[in-house]
């Protein structure tokens, strides 16, 4: 499509852009001759600003894509690589959070609060989860410049006291400079079950799985949708889309068809699938000819270390995340056909980023059907036979799951280590293609200067001849830290002009410096909890030269000098960037009291309204490891009661109060192992009620059990037994939800759909601790509801 575009001669170094009202003369009647004002013109950027489109996967090591060199077919990638540039040491943060702060701001991760995901958010500055407001993101300022912005998928830079129904939302994608967001606010979500936002609001698939749904296929829908619109009504003006689908993040959801298209092909295990995939590295040129396959460590078993009994398993779970990640890549070349289709694909700058970080070996050494069970403690009670009997349900919408350490390690090949260790390649080096016809002469050519996510922003702002803002909203504004990687688009023996750099992610960390790394890896990403580390100044540190390009032969015993040198400089940069006080606590973190971030939800009781629904675990009092109690004053319809009045939680785990064949009933869904029902003896009888469920913990440490009884008006009516309870998480994405229970179910007694209570919820109640046990199983009167009000 052709563009109008004018000569700019706007200054755009203060955004929003001041506006100048024109001087001269004033007349007192428009229809006077000399009534001459200039037209308005919309806000556009300068002449030949290219479209933006950056597609960010999840999770995903180097070793995977067949664009460099991996296993997993991505003909989208390979296709845009054909007709444009790989860059084969690109870096993100090696993790989540980090890494999409730094890359949508251009400065690093710890500079903008993001030294963590959110949910470990401390008090620090480094570390808060707050992105200060002198770090303006890049789609604000292309916003501000006139480029139409949108954001599809996942957002995981919110803080957990602020991604309630209630806000604020300044940190939301809406808040950062996006005009339109359709996705999930959180680090996960099931694919078949989201936890989908559409601005800020809380919406539902239009599907169920068993009418097709994924929420891949649906991001790409809503994204082709909206650049359709945005180019059909403002043709001339360009778009900045950022498109970050949860794939391939656990859980690993994909329908059968495409898992099926890698069955047996890997069989012979990951060790076998490392030296495969080096092969085809060094054939393809994406590691030099002298490059070394690394040595898999010792905390990572051999494939012919697992049991035969085992071993179909491991292979299944790695040919659903075959499946996954190729669905993915076909879902992004839907996009990029509709771009084509459009002709508007020649004039988008494509970053296409073959992961946020490594590929996850947060999945166990032997991979699991549901992630929550080990991520519980719970671990052991996935055993060879459970797994054996639970892998036709990989993939499905009956499972959560995640594979093997082993597999994530392949993935990253040639590279130690994976996803979380910051400190090593196979955290941090992902393969990266960027296609531009228009202002890219090369075709299929290699990029080797060394290149980190930071320098998105100050290469798009470079393509579209933006200067970087002094000032944003009245704030002036920290410098970006990346580097443009405009001067290597078309000069693949450019000097990289990214000469160093500095890397951490809770402990393992390490420095870059013109070639040069040291590292030291502090924590193993599959040792979870309130674990025993050593000390800092215990770490043990490496040294690899710039022609060591795996990091494969350490030198620190031959170069002590050399190392202590680039210590000194990793010092100095953290010191700069805010990076210290090093902080490796993992379950200490997600306790806000310790890490001293702000609770949305104090005290020990909690009211709710018929009507809320899709609240998040950060806005609602935690029932874990503690008696609680749910009263609810219902009206119950003449034809009997029947749908869900409040739940928590999904398939994965959780807990549900309902009425089924006209009786109240409870379900706690263990894990997705076990299904606890207690339920009334007779049905509930019309008109208004309190009905209530009241749970009694045994106590005496974490994840114990507990007695379970129902009541109706202050009678009790059914009791039961838990000999065992979850004691951190449900899920990562299901919700608390009144009236009726969106997401996947918590009970197999009902469905996603069609389960809302079909009479009326005039209010619910929480109590936990003392308040659960305080009860005369009866809430009377205005007196008590008010209190339970007042005390939220």
């Amino acid at each position: 499509m052709a563009n109008d575009r004018r000569r700019d001669d706007v200054r755009r170094e203060v955004l929003p852009i001041p506006d100048r009202p024109p001087v001269g003369l004033t007349t007192y009647d428009a229809k006077d001759p000399e009534t001459e004002y200039p037209p308005i013109e919309p806000l556009r950027p300068p002449d030949g600003a290219p479209n933006v489109l950056i597609v960010l996967i999840d999770d995903v090591g180097f070793g995977a894509s067949s664009a460099f060199g991996g296993p997993v077919n991505m003909p989208t990638a390979e296709r845009l690589a054909a007709n444009g540039l790989k860059y084969n040491r690109f870096h993100t943060t090696a993790l989540c959070s980090p890494t999409r702060a730094a890359l949508l701001t251009g400065r690093n991760h710890h500079t903008v609060g993001m030294g963590g995901v959110t949910e470990m958010a401390t008090s620090a500055p480094g570390n808060t989860s707050i992105r200060p407001n002198t770090c303006a993101p890049l789609p604000e300022t292309l916003k501000l410049n006139g480029y139409s912005t949108a954001h599809f998928g996942k957002c995981h830079e919110v803080p957990t006291w602020e991604n309630g129904p209630m806000g604020p939302f300044d940190r939301w994608p809406t808040g950062g400079g996006f005009e339109h967001f359709y996705g999930f606010i959180g680090g996960e979500t099931n694919q078949y079950y989201p936890a989908l936002i559409d601005g800020t609001r809380p919406t539902e698939p239009a599907r169920t799985p068993d009418e097709g749904y994924h929420l891949t296929e649906d991001l790409a829908d809503q994204a082709i949708a909206w650049v359709r619109q945005q180019k059909t009504l403002m043709p001339d003006k360009p778009f900045f889309m950022y498109f970050a689908p949860g794939a391939t993040h656990a859980p690993h959801h994909v329908p059968a068809e495409w898992s099926a298209k890698y069955r047996g092909r890997f069989d012979h295990g990951w060790d076998r699938l490392r030296e495969e995939t080096f092969a085809r590295q060094r054939d393809l040129g994406v590691i030099p000819p002298d490059a070394e396959l690394t040595q898999r460590h010792a905390e990572i078993p051999a494939w012919d270390e697992m049991s035969d009994e085992l071993k179909p398993v491991l292979a299944r779970e790695m040919e659903v995340y075959a499946g996954f990640l190729e669905h993915t890549d076909f879902q992004a070349g839907r996009l990029v056909d509709a771009l084509a289709d459009l002709e508007v694909l020649d004039d988008t700058l494509v970053y296409y980023i073959i992961g946020d970080n490594g590929a996850s070996a947060e999945g166990t050494l032997h991979g699991s059907v549901n992630e929550m069970i080990s991520l519980n403690g719970f671990g052991a009670l996935e055993t060879t036979e459970y797994l054996r009997d639970n892998m036709d349900k990989l993939g499905t919408p009956a499972a959560y799951n995640h594979y093997a350490v082993g597999w994530a390690h392949a993935m990253c090949t040639p590279y130690q280590w994976t996803k979380q260790v910051a400190s090593h390649w196979g955290g941090t080096r992902n393969g990266t293609i960027v296609h531009w016809p228009k202002g890219i002469r090369g075709r299929g050519e290699n990029r080797s200067q060394f290149c980190h996510v930071i320098d998105i922003a100050p290469t798009v702002l470079e393509v579209a001849d933006l200067p970087e803002p002094t000032f944003v909203n009245g704030v002036q504004q920290k410098p970006y830290e990346g580097v443009s990687m405009r001067y290597s688009f078309d000069d693949e023996d450019a000097v990289e002009q990214h000469q160093t750099q500095y890397f951490e992610i809770i402990g393992n960390r390490g420095v870059y410096h013109r070639g040069w790394t040291a590292v030291t890896k502090h924590r193993t990403p599959w040792e979870t909890g309130a674990i025993e580390t050593v000390p800092f100044d215990d770490d043990v540190w490496e040294l690899y030269a710039a022609e060591d390009w795996t990091q494969a032969h350490d030198l620190s015993a031959q170069m002590p000098d050399k190392l202590h040198a680039l210590q000194r400089l990793w010092l100095i940069e953290a010191v700069k960037h805010n990076v210290v006080p090093l902080d490796d606590r993992l379950a200490e973190r997600f306790n806000a009291d310790i890490a001293g971030r702000p609770q949305l939800i104090h005290g020990n009781r909690q009211l709710f309204f018929g009507g809320m629904q899709g609240l998040n675990f950060g806005v609602v009092l935690p029932v874990y490891n503690k008696s609680h109690a749910i009263t609810a004053e219902v009206i119950v319809p003449e034809s009997g009661a029947k749908g869900v009045i409040f739940a928590q939680g999904g398939i994965p785990g959780g807990f549900s109060l309902y009425a089924k064949d006209g009786r109240l009933t409870y379900c706690y869904n263990f894990c997705g192992i076990e299904h606890h029902f207690v339920q009334g003896v007779q049905a509930l009888p019309a008109g208004k009620h309190q009905v209530r469920m009241e749970f009694t913990y045994d106590g005496g440490g974490i994840a114990k059990g507990g007695n379970v009884s129902l009541f109706v008006d202050g009678d009790r009516v059914g009791e039961g037994r838990l000999e065992r309870t979850e004691p951190f998480a449900f899920s990562a994405d299901e919700t608390v939800d009144v009236g009726m229970e969106r997401g996947s179910p918590v009970s197999p007694h009902y469905g996603p759909k069609d389960n809302a209570f079909n009479g009326t919820i005039n209010w619910v109640e929480l109590d936990v601790d003392e308040a659960a046990l305080a009860q005369d199983h009866l809430l009377t009167g205005a007196e008590r509801f008010h209190v339970a009000l007042a005390l939220q």
